[in-house]
């Protein structure tokens, strides 16, 4: 314990976003006892009123109090990152590992699809994708039109570390005492590939999260959720830069300075931990 610790103290951008990241988790676990969520999609109080001690955050120009949005549509938003983020990660674990310790057309095939699909813009793809959705998309929905390239980026990254590994010594050892191909990626590979899985995830779920917002700032998301993305959909809607709503567009984009730094500083944390030249002694 008292190693980790010491080691904790001498990676300070893991520290600073697992409490980022923790602030985001308590203020959507804690925050539905304190508001009334149901004032995030009632359109039930006084609309374009400034912060106040009744409405801390103000409310928008529908009626709607902006900390009951924040509350009820910042775990929706961590939602949609995550399950697309773990969708991309999961199949691009599994693509990364087939393709590279196999070899052969199975490596060329794979490595033959992601190259190409890395160069297609990925947001205008999805554009095209949500529009040919029927209206009026889901949280989930929304997370698996995301999902559909964010297994790219993983499936390359991952596949370039496996290609380092697969040569190694203890590897081939592995090999010669009977171990089968799955066996080998499932009991030493991947258990030393981890940390670097962990980084990938948080990645992954940053650019699902990016990926979501772009979208729903649109007017392509979850119409009826209060989203991130959606709240500055309709802040873009209702023109609230131009007419002075400060408080309408700054919670949503604190909101999401602090989920992206959190994000970032954890994945470069996790980062170092993965990467022995970045790695610091404990």
């Amino acid at each position: 314990m008292e190693g980790v610790l010491r080691y904790l103290r001498r990676n300070p951008a893991l520290i600073v976003g697992l409490v980022l990241l923790l602030v985001l988790l308590l203020f959507c676990a804690i925050g539905p006892f304190f508001v009334d969520t149901s004032n995030a999609t009632s359109l039930s109080v006084p609309a374009n009123r400034p912060p106040s001690l009744k409405y801390p955050l103000g409310t928008d120009r529908q009626g709607r109090d902006i900390l009951a949005v924040m509350v009820a549509g910042t775990p929706l938003t961590l939602r949609i990152g995550f399950e697309a983020g773990l969708i991309g990660v999961s199949l691009g674990t599994i693509l990364g590992f087939v393709s590279a310790y196999y070899g052969g057309l199975v490596d060329t095939i794979i490595k033959g699809i992601v190259d190409i699909g890395l160069t297609v813009p990925g947001l205008l793809v999805l554009v095209i994708i949500a529009v040919s959705l029927k209206q009026g998309l889901t949280v989930d929905e929304m997370a698996l039109v995301v999902s559909v390239l964010s297994w790219l980026s993983p499936t390359r990254t991952i596949r370039s570390q496996v290609l380092t590994m697969r040569e190694r010594a203890w590897v081939q050892v592995a090999r010669l005492s009977g171990m089968s191909g799955p066996e080998v990626i499932v009991k030493e590979l991947v258990p030393n590939l981890l940390p670097y899985l962990g980084a990938s995830l948080v990645g992954a779920v940053s650019s699902a999260v990016l990926a979501s917002i772009g979208l729903e700032a649109l007017g392509l998301g979850p119409i009826e959720s209060p989203t991130i993305g959606m709240t500055l959909y309709w802040v873009i809607y209702y023109g609230a830069l131009l007419h002075g709503l400060w408080w309408w567009w700054m919670p949503p984009v604190v909101v999401l300075i602090i989920l992206f730094v959190g994000l970032f500083s954890l994945s470069v944390g996790l980062d170092e931990i993965a990467n022995p030249r970045l790695r610091r002694s404990v």
